[in-house]
């Protein structure tokens, strides 16, 4: 998982009571004896054992790590039996674009070493353990990614957080390895570039959660930029480690490290492993229901994300042994299952292999679906974009509701009909959450515009382990796999085989899911009214008027079998004639924009900024858009929507709307600056 996620409003009590009145004890949309035979194979424990495995591998892009990785995942797949199991390779060398993607050229390290050394001289081999600092044989997370070769014996210099010039002022670092609590690639230009360090030592902490900071003993995974011109070594650190060095220097002690490194860029693939469970029906095959995950992270990565992994792995093996044997039906679409790198892995599926794009209808997309206790967890059923509604969205959270209802039976009683749980693994009930939209990985490509393919987004958060080297199998739970599994197996399933009568399924799952958009809507509806009157600008009382009008009617657009996944269900893309506010949209409010057919994907890719790389060469400011901080969203989310949102038919106005009902409240200005900006770097056009 790429970025903080933020939390959205927790659902009301009634509603949730609505949910199991209205299916009471009963399997939803699929015939209680195929629930039964994806409970009673589905195992928590293969899918764990498969995690340990994943777990074992240093998994950066393009490196022999992955590799291993990849080849483990194919084997597990030929094993079970699965179709076309392949690892397809797109060349990545830094130059080649995948839509917005900038390739990055692969990354491997075979050393880094960093020690104290006293009086010029390395200390006694008695003691060299102890001062013994990073090793990256024995936990490769202290090399940050993107590191180059060094050999360099220098002094440390403690520039507190380094990203300004101020935290440099008076210090002479040129040629010494600079302490930062930044992350590396935050600083390197300035520290390397601007004062001339020689590399750099961090001991940035994590995402901010409740448990920030609380654990000393942590090592956060660490990143370079990858096209920075400033090349350098960065070393992770944990805090411990930091505040004995900060310690020893604020009382003028000399501390000097030796950084050995053998690591560096090099060209290579983005390798992306898949497979299939073929479709029955010979004219609706070439339609796909795909899994998703991502392979790459560094080791350990547990839930981060070999849980992912490992659990669509078990989808797959349960799938075809159910669908082999005859205990399931054979779906009339086909089941592929992905195991590419983080973002960059699907940009460059989708892109250079287009094939892919057309035939897949939708995604469960699975990014940390096992944290146990530990790792304060909590699970995540995540909604699409209001640009991408969807009814696959309240397909995958009838199903978690439903594992809800029982876990929690279970464990208040122990008695359910399916409590769904592993042997080894836990009796808490699941919780999950039936969340708004939130960004951070592969389900963002797959929603781009351009793409247009609704996902569904399981997902565990907060997790205090994230990106750290305590994220270790040890901490996942394999009920919570289990339960996962069955999600998105159920989720995935009863999808593919979609006719008739299972549309009208999906529509009563549709209905019941209106229900907690709406209540979501009037919780924010409300929110936004407590606002001072004299903030109640046009564009403020524009917005109030979407989000009152957002709760959304949604119907099936064709329930003709072959079409239901083509087309999917729609929402209703005009405002309520009961508006209250008639604000017609007048100047820069009555543009209309489209996006162009190229580049495909989202602007916020990994480990490069298209927007800001193309805006430098075309003289375009920053937007103020991609900082603006909104009551349920970030800059980038509303960059993301704003484009998505850009389909020749909408004006500013509109678009404002919209965004302003999803994240809160935006002013036009920055919606129009916004497009005028990606209209210079050929984003998107004006509709005269």
């Amino acid at each position: 998982m790429r970025v903080f996620i933020r939390i959205g409003l927790a659902l009301i009590g009634a509603v949730l009571a609505l949910g199991a009145v209205a299916r009471a004890q009963k399997p939803p949309l699929l015939p209680e004896k195929d629930v039964a035979a994806l409970a009673n194979e589905l195992s928590g424990e293969t899918a764990k054992r498969n995690l340990e495995g994943i777990a074992r591998f240093h998994r950066q892009r393009g490196s022999q790590g992955f590799h291993g990785a990849a080849e483990l995942v194919a084997e597990r797949a030929r094993a079970y039996g699965l179709s076309d199991v392949a690892i397809l390779q797109f060349p990545a060398d830094g130059k080649i674009f995948y839509g917005t993607q900038r390739s990055r050229p692969a990354w491997d390290a075979q050393e880094g070493e960093l020690e104290e050394v006293k009086d010029g001289k390395e200390v006694k081999e008695t003691e060299r353990t102890a001062k013994k600092i990073a090793s990256y044989e024995a936990e490769p997370i202290v090399l940050a990614e993107d590191s180059e070769s060094a050999d360099v014996k220098a002094d440390l210099a403690d520039v507190g957080e380094g990203l300004k010039e101020s935290d440099y002022a008076g210090k002479d670092v040129r040629g010494k390895i600079v302490l930062v609590s930044a992350q590396p690639g935050a600083v390197q230009d300035l520290a390397v570039g601007r004062f001339g360090a020689a590399g750099i030592v961090s001991y940035a902490q994590n995402q901010k959660t409740a448990w920030w900071g609380e654990e000393e003993n942590q090592i956060r995974w660490g990143h370079l930029e990858s096209f920075s011109a400033n090349k350098t070594f960065a070393f992770m650190v944990s805090l411990k480690t930091a505040r004995a060095m900060k310690e020893r220097l604020a009382k003028g002690e000399k501390i000097k490290l030796h950084a050995v490194v053998k690591a560096g860029q090099h060209p290579g693939n983005y390798e992306v492993v898949t497979a299939t469970i073929p479709g029955a029906n010979p004219k609706l095959r070439d339609f796909e229901i795909a899994f998703s995950c991502h392979l790459d992270h560094q080791r350990p990565g547990a839930n981060d994300n070999a849980s992912g992994c490992a659990t669509i792995l078990e989808v797959a093996r349960t799938l075809q042994k159910l669908i082999g044997n005859g205990t399931l039906a054979r779906p009339a679409r086909t089941i592929r299952f992905i195991w590419p790198p983080e973002i960059e892995g699907t940009m460059a599926l989708l892109n250079g292999k287009p094939e892919f794009a057309k035939r897949i209808k939708a995604v469960i997309h699975m990014d940390m679906v096992g944290g146990g206790l530990a790792t304060k967890a909590v699970f995540h059923v995540t909604r699409g974009p209001m640009s991408l509604p969807s009814y696959v969205h309240d397909v995958a959270w009838t199903f978690a509701q439903f594992v809800n209802e029982q876990s929690y039976k279970f464990a208040a009683t122990e008695k359910a009909e399916f409590p769904l749980v592993a042997p080894e693994g836990g009796k808490e009930p699941l919780r999950a959450e039936y969340s708004a939209y939130t960004m951070g990985s592969d389900h963002d490509v797959y929603q781009d515009s351009s793409f247009g393919i609704p996902a569904i987004y399981l997902n565990d958060w907060p997790d205090q382990y994230i990106h750290t080297n305590f994220d270790t199998a040890a901490n996942i739970d394999p009920t919570k796999l289990k339960r996962a599994a069955f999600i998105g197996a159920a989720s995935g399933y009863f999808l593919a085989g979609m006719d008739d009568n299972a549309a009208t399924l999906a529509a009563d799952a549709v209905e019941l899911g209106r229900h907690f958009r709406s209540a979501t809507v009037q919780l924010r509806l409300r929110q936004l009214r407590g606002y001072n009157l004299v903030t109640l600008t046009r564009s403020f009382l524009s917005s109030e008027k979407a989000i009152d009008n957002s709760i959304w009617r949604e119907r099936p657009a064709d329930l003709n079998p072959s079409q239901i996944l083509v087309e999917s269900f729609v929402v209703i893309d005009e405002l309520s004639k009961r508006t209250r506010f008639q604000i017609p949209a007048s100047g820069d409010g009555l543009l209309k924009f489209v996006r162009s057919q190229q580049p495909k994907g989202p602007l916020a890719v990994f480990g490069y900024d298209y927007f800001a790389d193309r805006a430098k060469v075309a003289g375009v400011d920053r937007p103020k858009l991609l900082s603006y901080e909104g009551l349920w969203g970030s800059g980038e989310e509303y960059g993301y929507e704003v484009l998505n949102l850009a389909d020749g038919r909408r004006n500013v106005l509109n678009i404002q709307e919209a965004v302003s009902a999803e994240y809160g409240w935006v002013p036009v200005e920055m919606v129009v600056e916004y497009l005028k900006a990606l209209e210079k770097i050929a984003v998107v056009e004006q509709v005269k």
